[in-house]
């Protein structure tokens, strides 16, 4: 693994200058603090009192933060958030509609301390509509999007990890909601609630597929389709050393290259590539194939060869894949792990490398010194349970 490649531009990152307040939060929310904090922004969380002084139990999605406990159930915690709002650029929460307005700390508020604020709300189902109240994850908000529903075998829907719901349709959505939001703010003056929802957010990353859908190019049936699993060579396959590899054939070319490679271009059944007919054949020749060798002998006999295939690797083995080693693809985290490194990449203002996510707490008393809290008021606070 590489670090970041030094530069001698600016390395602060695009957002740098920018300043996130996160109240709290698991899964999509801290995403979206994370690639924030990964370009530069500056990022204070909201940890709860009673994690004070432990390691962060997120090392990864909480890297380059500054940690704050706060209680925010305690009624002094709102002139604490307000303090911190006036000097924010955008606030990030992922309670369910309605709690930040119990807890004092909702976009009506905070906005009325900060007009240009860009208020964050990262939900489930929305701020409204007949669930907006229900609780779920992200494995239920990408069953009422179809999404689950087209993702896995003839059998049955496969879980495609918490890609879909948490990260893509909600915390990565989040992200580019309030940078919308702050570039408008920049133009106007006046802030805005951003309102994402996991659920809206797995829609919209059905967009290619509905388009499809309704051209008639799309089988609402799951592995039917070209890229679903549902034709020969676009899917995985079992190799002699129970690992596999990856077809992601796309094009006329790549399945000639795929064809001529493994010398069967004499076979009827691989005469032509959309002979759906011809499919079941394919499919058992070449899983009869790919069970001849091992998987690493197959990536390097189709190395250079632009036929599309790929070995299948796992999390550990990837970041030393050479590919991935010299775009610095990966860093090598403060706890001997690995973590992916910022993204995208930008030629002018690039990324630095993160800081490690931080103890809970360790920043208290330094924001609440930047808010203007006096030492004196900070320990009346931590007296009363408000911040520890």
């Amino acid at each position: 693994m590489n670090s970041l490649p030094p530069s001698g531009l600016d390395t602060n990152g695009p957002l740098a200058g920018i300043r996130v307040l996160e109240l709290g939060g698991i899964g999509p929310a801290p995403y979206a603090g994370m690639l924030l904090g990964d370009l530069g922004a500056d990022v204070i969380r909201v940890d709860r009192p009673e994690e004070a002084g432990i390691a962060n139990p997120a090392p990864v999605l909480h890297r380059g933060r500054r940690s704050l406990t706060l209680d925010l159930k305690h009624p002094e915690s709102t002139a604490i958030v307000l303090a911190l709002a006036a000097d924010t650029d955008i606030v990030i929460e992922g309670f369910r509609p309605g709690v930040a307005e119990r807890l004092g700390v909702g976009p009506e508020a905070l906005l009325a301390r900060n007009p240009a604020l860009v208020y964050g709300r990262m939900t489930g189902w929305g701020q409204d509509g007949p669930l907006a109240q229900e609780p779920g994850h992200d494995i239920n908000f990408i069953a009422l999007t179809g999404a689950l529903h087209a993702i896995g075998t003839r059998e049955e829907p496969v879980i495609p990890l918490n890609l879909l719901g948490d990260m893509g349709g909600g915390g990565l959505l989040l992200a580019f909601g309030v940078v919308s939001a702050l570039v408008s703010a920049g133009v106007t003056g006046r802030g805005q609630v951003v309102d994402t929802a996991m659920s809206d957010g797995s829609a919209s990353l059905l967009a290619m597929v509905h388009g499809f859908l309704a051209q008639g190019r799309w089988k609402d049936e799951r592995a039917s389709n070209t890229i679903d699993g549902g034709c020969p060579w676009y899917g995985v396959y079992r190799c002699a050393d129970d690992r596999h590899v990856a077809l992601g054939i796309g094009d006329r070319r790549s399945y000639a290259a795929l064809v001529d490679t493994l010398g069967l271009q004499d076979e009827p059944a691989f005469t032509h590539q959309y002979d759906r007919a011809a499919w079941p054949a394919m499919r058992e020749r070449l899983t009869a194939v790919f069970a001849g060798r091992d998987r690493d002998a197959w990536a390097r006999t189709f190395e250079g060869r632009g036929a599309c295939v790929s070995p299948v690797l796992s999390l550990t083995e990837a970041p030393d894949h050479p590919h991935n080693a010299a775009r610095g693809t990966f860093l090598a985290g403060a706890d001997g792990g690995v973590e992916p490194a910022p993204v995208p990449r930008f030629s002018g203002t690039p990324a630095a490398r993160p800081e490690p996510a931080p103890v809970v707490g360790a920043h208290t008393d330094e924001v609440l010194a930047q808010a203007g809290y006096a030492p004196e008021a900070v320990a009346r606070l931590r007296e009363d349970g408000v911040v520890r």
